[in-house]
């Protein structure tokens, strides 16, 4: 929280505005009077009029001190700058209560419509809920609609009425989901745009282009020419005055035309000083092929912080450094700023690499594949442009079909899994984890004693639809599907073969990948000849695909003399076609490597860049990557058909509340240690989002035991209150069903012996619960996921064989479903071996609280039921252990800011 005149460090941020463009937002500080003074200065007498209510040529030393000398509590004050300009201003002032602030903006006149308004807003209404205020105000003139707008659009419920000629409204700020909505709209507009305008630029000038063959700049300037790139092409180099048969120009200043994109292909010592000549000649966006930066150590990685917050001063987005280059196919752009040779044929993949290496290997499989990439983008150390960036263009993109991404660490997985749920819902993800890939801490992000349990990240993945491969390799091989096929309506298929033994094969493969086969047809006959074969396995094919219980299928054939694979792959593309069904094909033993028999395969004369993708058949070498590659897309396609729920809230809860108490409780932590809550902090907490604890009371002698039985109520428990041995029944920390004075006496003399080896002393008291299924549910905060929710059986299963299920807030009720199912030891709360089932809608009732509760307060650095006792009369929490500390900031909050 801001005290004392000093401000957190993160509300400091880079933020990308409606046009696509950077710019740097930043608390105000007294040295920018003079700024201030310039930017009123600049308005228009009726901008000024509307902001003060009368008109003043200039402010005075007085206003200039109030509005730039802030407390960062109290009054906060918030500016947009593009390098030494002031784009637009934000403050908020707190109110007589202390619960409202009054908030007030201004806009430059010559920044209009670039979304600046609201992102003040945001990042006003954040930095005052962490300062405790819940409610905003303003008062605005009748004909000030821009402002009034900026409220109304931002999704909070606007409450307004007239007093004197001025409209006064106030607004809850506490974020909604209509508000989050709108932020999220918001930023997937301007993020789109942005790697749009990279991707599609009408000019293009590369600096450090050379005559040199073989160097960097000269593979770039060439594959742009040869490309038939439809835009401006600059060479930029001092020492050349002529350039593959144009003039070269000295530096990117003289160049006579505007330059959307700069490729900077110079040594990384010059790359810093380009960087500012791109930005002082209105360059919009930077292509770094240089290397030397981030991959040069703590060195490299202070030069390319820099870079970055350089360019982002001139409101240039980075691609790079260390990139390979973008590719654009559309036929209106033509764009191959990489070096690779010739433009890939156009088609419905788009890829992201943040590697140049598996760029390469990517980008050479697609070839070899016959597989049309609609736009390419190797983001190298991923600076600025990253996954998330390329995802939120890909989705409004029609020449994108499927999405494949290779990372080697998430830089904001929160973020991700928000933008890769979203766009799976209509355009499939292959992502491509590296066994290196982690979770990659922004700079000077402090480590919380918490971290994600290794599950977490591929739980993420996977709720959020996305497929998730091994390798470049499978990730080409579910990419040919997903372009040319239509996803498959159910896991059932049929198979077809010309031999008994293969085609067995494919059905054993198929059962391994969940798929039923419905249809195994091994009589297939190919050595009749074409004019005799091809008819009969047109007919076969086209009538087990008119059958409605089979929705897709594999054709696994051995070379015959007299057909052509090209001729096969023909007469499948035509049954696919044909069924609107998905058909895969494998041509194994084929020995001649003239013959080409994997990727898509007898792809048609198509329209250059047609939204519907290729329509080709997808082939493998082996059955194996084939059938694989069909389990996989018919498990997006089922993710995608099912009705995955909806997010709500518990109405009995009371956020604020629990709000309040962790902030006291947080009095207690200096830096970014932890404190633990005691047990009536804990049940306070949890009864403010409807969780009930099973009551226990310490004690130190036998009488105050005794005593908090008979206020309990028996038989008891009694436990150690170490937390290693609190449930270890076997090892002597629980003692069970105690049911009078006297037994309960004996049991702790007893317990005190058996305890006393282990050096442990302390024990409480508790009603003996009803017997049940005892389960642990574990919510930690994670300094990049966020919150993280792990849920298994208490004992062995998650102790010993680490059968947790995880999941990452906020959980819709499907979500929370699936984590309920997840864990291999589950089967136990559904009737097994004659057991009763469970009380399962309690369980999910539990998990939907505690994740809507960890969701909105980050503070809460770990909280622990263990165990949870589940019946099928309800479930009983014996004991919860919650550690509170400084929130850190998520990487994907309710302001809208670029990662550093």
């Amino acid at each position: 929280m801001a005290a004392g005149g000093h401000y957190p460090e993160y509300w400091e941020a880079d933020v990308v505005l409606r046009d696509g463009a950077t710019a740097h937002l930043r608390p105000i500080s007294p040295d920018d009077a003079d700024a201030v003074q310039h930017f009123h200065m600049q308005q228009s007498e009726n901008s000024i009029y509307l902001r003060f209510f009368t008109y003043k040529s200039s402010l005075s030393t007085k206003e200039l001190k109030r509005f730039t000398e802030v407390d960062h509590r109290d009054r906060v004050a918030f500016v947009v700058t593009r390098g030494t300009d002031i784009l637009g201003i934000g403050r908020y002032d707190r109110l007589d209560d202390p619960t409202e602030a009054e908030v007030a903006f201004n806009v430059s006149d010559a920044h209009h419509g670039r979304g600046l308004g609201s992102i003040l807003l945001e990042h006003l209404a954040a930095a005052a809920r962490e300062n405790g205020i819940s409610r905003f105000s303003a008062e605005v003139l009748p004909e000030n609609r821009k402002m009034i707008t900026v409220f109304a659009e931002a999704g909070y419920e606007v409450q307004r009425h007239f007093d004197d000629g001025v409209v006064m409204l106030q607004f809850n700020i506490d974020p909604t989901e209509k508000s989050r909505a709108v932020m999220e709209s918001r930023e997937h507009r301007a993020e789109a745009r942005s790697v749009a305008d990279l991707l599609s630029p009408s000019s293009v000038a590369v600096i450090g282009a050379s005559r040199e063959w073989g160097t960097i700049g000269y593979s770039l300037l060439e594959h742009i020419i040869d490309a038939g790139y439809t835009g401006d092409v600059y060479a930029v180099n001092p020492e050349a005055f002529e350039l593959a048969g144009m003039i070269s120009f000295a530096s990117i200043a003289e160049v006579p035309g505007p330059v959307d994109l700069a490729v900077i292909a110079v040594p990384y010592d010059q790359v810093a000083a380009v960087v500012d000549q791109c930005g002082e000649a209105g360059v919009k966006g930077l292509l770094v092929a240089t290397a030397g930066f981030a991959d040069d150590g703590a060195a490299g990685l202070a030069r390319q912080r820099t870079l970055v917050h350089r360019a982002r001063a001139y409101g240039m987005r980075v691609v790079g450094p260390a990139s390979l280059g973008l590719v654009n196919t559309d036929p209106a752009v033509r764009l191959n700023a990489s070096m690779a040779p010739a433009l890939p044929t156009a088609g419905a993949l788009g890829l992201f690499s943040q590697s140049a290496a598996i760029g390469v290997l990517l980008y050479a499989a697609a070839g070899r594949r016959g597989l049309g990439l609609s736009s390419f983008v190797s983001a190298g150390n991923r600076a600025d442009i990253s996954g998330n960036d390329a995802m939120q263009y890909w989705e409004d993109d029609p020449s994108t079909r499927a999405v494949g991404l290779y990372l080697e660490s998430v830089g904001n997985p929160r973020k991700f899994s928000r933008i890769a749920r979203r766009l799976s819902k209509t355009k499939p993800v292959i992502v491509a984890k590296s066994d290196v890939m982690g979770l990659q801490l922004p700079p000077g992000h402090a480590v919380r004693t918490t971290q994600a349990p290794s599950g977490a990240l591929d739980a993420m993945l996977k709720q959020s639809g996305v497929i998730r491969v091994e390798t470049t390799a499978q990730l080409v091989d579910i990419a040919q599907i997903l372009v040319s096929q239509p996803l498959p309506a159910g896991p059932t298929l049929a198979v077809f073969s010309n031999s008994l033994a293969l085609g067995k094969v494919v059905a054993d493969a198929a059962a391994a990948q969940s798929l039923d086969v419905r249809r195994l047809v091994t009589d297939i006959d190919l050595d009749t000849g074409q004019s005799v074969a091809l008819p009969a396995l047109r007919a076969a094919v086209l009538e087990a695909l008119a059958d409605e219980e089979v929705h897709s299928a594999v054709v696994a054939l051995l070379p015959a003399p007299g057909l052509t694979v090209d001729a096969i792959a023909a007469c499948l593309r035509d049954c696919s076609g044909t069924a609107n069904k998905p058909l895969v094909a494998s041509f194994a033993g084929i020995l001649d490597p003239m013959v080409r028999s994997e990727g898509l395969l007898a792809v048609p004369d198509n329209p250059v860049g047609e939204p519907t993708g290729q329509r080709g058949v997808p082939c493998y070498a082996g059955p194996g990557a084939a059938v694989a590659a069909l389990g996989a897309v018919v498990t997006y396609a089922r993710w995608r058909a099912r009705d995955n729920g909806g997010f709500h809230e518990p109405a009995d809860i009371d956020p604020d509340a629990a709000s309040e108490l962790l902030h006291q409780a947080l009095e207690r932590v200096d830096g970014d240690g932890l404190t633990r809550l005691d047990a009536a902090e804990s049940a306070t907490l949890l009864d403010h989002y409807g969780i009930t604890l099973l009551p226990a009371v310490r004690f130190t002698t036998a009488d105050e035991a005794v005593a908090a039985a008979d206020r309990l109520g028996w038989p008891v428990v009694i436990k150690t209150v170490d937390e290693h041995l609190r449930h270890r029944l076997d090892l002597g920390g629980v003692r069970l069903n105690i049911e009078d004075a006297d037994s309960l006496r004996l049991n702790i003399a007893q317990m005190e012996k058996v305890l006393a080896p282990f050096g442990v002393s302390g024990m409480e008291v508790q009603a003996m619960a009803p017997s049940g299924q005892a389960c642990t549910l574990r919510a930690i905060e994670d300094p990049l996921l966020g919150p993280v929710l792990s849920f298994g059986l208490a004992g062995d299963a998650v102790d010993l064989l680490d059968d947790w299920a995880h999941s990452i807030p906020p959980l819709s009720t499907v979500d929370i479903s699936d984590l309920v199912r997840a864990p291999r030891a589950s089967r136990k709360l559904f009737g097994y071996q004659g057991l009763p089932a469970t009380d399962i809608a309690a369980i999910e009732n539990l998990i939907k609280r505690v994740a809507v509760l960890k969701d909105r307060h980050p503070e809460i650095a770990l909280l622990e039921f263990n165990p949870v006792l589940v019946s099928a009369g309800g479930l009983v929490i014996l004991s919860t252990d919650i550690l509170v500390g400084n929130p850190q900031r998520r990487t994907d909050s309710a302001r809208r800011a670029m990662r550093d």
